[in-house]
Order: C-alpha cells, then sequence, then structure tokens
C-alpha cells in the first residue's frame, strides 16, 4: 500500500519500496538519482526557461512535473496515472500549486496514448511500474509507434528502465525503439553498464540528434555519476537483440531482492 511520510520533506513508498521524493519547498531537489537523469533530458530539450508541452506516463507524487513547472514557468503538463487510489492520495496530501499548468488523467498510459492529438508533446516522460516492473504493453514497437505519434518533429522520448546483467530486456528495448526513432540514447551508472548490479537506465529516443554531450556532462556531475551510451557504442550494447512486438512483449525482470529497498 502507498504510504507518505509526515515530514517537512516527503517520501512515497509502494510496498516498502521508495517510490517518489518530494520537497514542497524546493520542487527542484530531486533525491532519487534516475530522477535526475529524466531531469536532465527535460533540461537539455530547450533553451533554460522555455516553456515545454510535456507528457508523463507514470505519476508518482508528481515530482518531475514539480520541477518542470518551477523552472519553465507556464508549461502544459499531462501526467497519466493508472493507480486511482495513488491519485488521490498524492493530490490530497500534496496538493499542485495554483497556477502549475499540471493535469492529471487517471487511466493507462498505453490507452491514452492512442487517444491522444498527434504532435502536442515537446517531450515525453515514461516511468510506469507496475510494482517493480515495466508492464508488458508498454515495451513494444507498436507502443513506441504511439509515442512517435505524439510527439512533435524534434521531440525527446526518455523512458526509465531497469535490468541488469546479460540485459536481456534492456538490449530488447533499445532494438525496439530503434526501430521507430532515428536517435538513441542510454544513461546510467558504469556498475550497472558492467553488469555489477541491476539498477536504472534511462532511454533517450528522437528523430532529431540527441545533445549527447549535454547529458553527459549533467550526468557525469552527480552524486552518482552517470555515463551516457550512444552511436557505436550502444549499438554494440543492443547486439542482435529483436524489437518487441505486442504479443511477444513481457514485463521488466523482477529485481533481485533489496534492490530498491530503502536501506
Amino acid at each position: 500500500m502507498p504510504d507518505v511520510d509526515r515530514a517537512h520533506a516527503w517520501l512515497l513508498t509502494v510496498d516498502g519500496a521508495p517510490q517518489s521524493y518530494v520537497d514542497l519547498d524546493a520542487p527542484t531537489h530531486l533525491e532519487f538519482e534516475y530522477v535526475r537523469r529524466l531531469a536532465h533530458v527535460i533540461d537539455t530539450a530547450a533553451v533554460p526557461d522555455r516553456p515545454l508541452d510535456v507528457t508523463h506516463l507514470g505519476g508518482g507524487a508528481l515530482t518531475l512535473p514539480r520541477y518542470v513547472a518551477a523552472t519553465r514557468p507556464g508549461s502544459r503538463q499531462d501526467v497519466v496515472e493508472a493507480d486511482h487510489g495513488l491519485l488521490e492520495l498524492v493530490t490530497e496530501r500534496l496538493p499542485l500549486p495554483q497556477g502549475s499548468g499540471i493535469t492529471v488523467h487517471a487511466t493507462d498510459a498505453r490507452g491514452w496514448l492512442e487517444a491522444a492529438e498527434p504532435d502536442s508533446a515537446d517531450v515525453l516522460i515514461a516511468d510506469v511500474f507496475g510494482g517493480s516492473r515495466v508492464p508488458a504493453h508498454l515495451t513494444s514497437v507498436a507502443y513506441a509507434r504511439s509515442a512517435d505519434r505524439v510527439l512533435r518533429t524534434g521531440g525527446l522520448y526518455a523512458a526509465n528502465l531497469a535490468d541488469g546483467a546479460p540485459f536481456g530486456f534492456l538490449r530488447s528495448q533499445l532494438a525496439t525503439f530503434s526501430e521507430v526513432f532515428a536517435e538513441l540514447a542510454l544513461i546510467a551508472e558504469p556498475s550497472v553498464l558492467r553488469g555489477r548490479r541491476f539498477g536504472n537506465a534511462v532511454l533517450v529516443a528522437s528523430h532529431a540528434p540527441i545533445d549527447v554531450e549535454a547529458l553527459a556532462r549533467r550526468a557525469a556531475g552527480d552524486v552518482f555519476p552517470a555515463r551516457v551510451e550512444y552511436g557505436v557504442s550502444l549499438r554494440r550494447f543492443t547486439g542482435d537483440a529483436k524489437p518487441v512486438r505486442d504479443e511477444d512483449a513481457v514485463a521488466s525482470p523482477e529485481p533481485p531482492e533489496g534492490a530498491f529497498s530503502i536501506g
């Protein structure tokens, strides 16, 4: 069950695992490293302060939408979250500021994408987990094409994924999105990429060139530095993985016990 700590800063946990962290007085503070990496993608999507139209698949405690509202005033944001109970809890106990430009939708992420207006988002963020796994229906080529349809020309897609060696899931996602998008990058800690531990990786996709240099600088400057893989090295990492079709789609792997628990 969801739980929210009643303190100056708020930690949302689901079944004992940390799900979101929010400081209502400091919305630009991002505690979790993977959220910082998703924010790096947004930060490099346009010049500073320019408003963006952002779609978030997966809501949590609305940490990233609050960040965008603070750093890019005037942005329009849609947050799609299938967990109605979670949305009610968050909006009741962690209310959004007036004029935030954030609209929440209690519905399934893929269904919402398939019905959304085409060319309606500058950035599309996917951070959807059923428990601790990415749902199967959000891993296929058909899903990637729905994401592409919603993005404007030159828009950016970024997804929080989780995997460990031998990276069957992560590699299949790279192969899947390479079938739809011209440009890909991957942000992850070196220890994850080397297969030393199970962890998060942020997949970035676009039809326009991705500013990998800016992403790399930001990722390298984090408390837990990450690396940005792209081009030849990313194709080498992907190897002979095949794109995922709806009929073959499976959820991401179950994390090892304690992989994302609070210490």
